[in-house]
């Protein structure tokens, strides 16, 4: 609730991960989500989303985002209006994160928060390189497509991919080994809050808010264990008994690809005994 969220535009993808936030902070701060929303902004192909809006209109999806507001048009007049602390891309329209923006975030925020989320690499709305030069290095950066290492400001800065491989083998074997029967938000809620738990001071460290994705195995049974703990908690799991150690049986129930051998057992035959056969 410290933060104001702005997202570059409203399909779907925005609109579910800006539902998410709500939940967040009412599920974690006890604010009420109707309030809980008004932290959060998006601007869509026809401007800031605010109530009244005389030209585009609002869809259904989108109003509960609409807030009291004039309207504006472009983005960097809403980033120096609003002052958000986190910028969220998700519409696929590449370089919309231009240097005088992330030099705005980077004026009135210490730790910019900048999300390029859209893909493929030519759809980014900024580079990883971008976001930190421009900051001077202070923006907490990740990208919906992947992007290099950037060295500069004195250190090693080693961009974050917001990747839905992040989520959905977590999510889906935790909903598998519970039994799960409808998959709600707050599935991935716990997913997001589950891969959240897993990000280290080392992640931090380097300009990175995700764990590596080479931990992605170990990452989806921690994923897989919030979900299961969420399950039980609320009453929408169905595989009973339910399980003690929720994090044990979830490892007990992933498929093992070492496989042993399928030949039968092989013995060698004692060279003394080729000995008393040539007798």
């Amino acid at each position: 609730s410290d933060h104001t969220f702005l997202f570059q535009g409203a399909g779907e993808a925005a609109l579910g991960i800006a539902n998410l936030i709500g939940m967040a902070m009412e599920k974690r701060e006890g604010i009420p989500y109707n309030e809980a929303i008004k932290k959060v902004w998006l601007k869509d192909s026809r401007g800031l989303i605010v109530k009244d809006r005389p030209e585009g209109g609002i869809s259904e999806h989108k109003a509960p985002f609409a807030h009291e507001h004039a309207p504006m048009a472009e983005l960097g007049d809403i980033v120096k209006e609003l002052k958000p602390t986190v910028l969220i891309g998700a519409a696929a329209i590449p370089n919309v994160f231009t240097p005088e923006i992330i030099k705005d975030m980077a004026s009135f925020n210490t730790a910019p928060i900048i999300f390029a989320l859209s893909n493929p690499t030519s759809k980014a709305e900024c580079t990883a390189e971008q976001a930190y030069v421009h900051s001077d290095g202070r923006a907490v950066f990740a990208s919906g497509s992947p992007f290099p290492t950037y060295k500069g400001f004195g250190k090693t800065y080693e961009p974050g991919q917001g990747n839905n491989a992040y989520i959905f083998p977590g999510a889906s074997l935790g909903v598998i080994c519970t039994g799960i029967h409808h998959i709600s938000d707050s599935v991935f809620l716990s997913a997001a809050e589950g891969l959240a738990d897993m990000v280290q001071d080392s992640d931090i460290a380097v300009g990175r808010l995700y764990p590596p994705l080479s931990a992605l195995r170990e990452i989806s049974v921690k994923i897989a264990t919030k979900v299961a703990i969420e399950a039980y908690k609320s009453g929408t799991a169905s595989t009973y008994p339910e399980p003690e150690d929720k994090e044990t049986f979830i490892r007990q129930q992933l498929y093992d690809y070492s496989y042993d051998t399928s030949l039968p057992a092989r013995y060698e035959w004692p060279q003394e005994a080729f000995k008393k056969l040539e007798i």
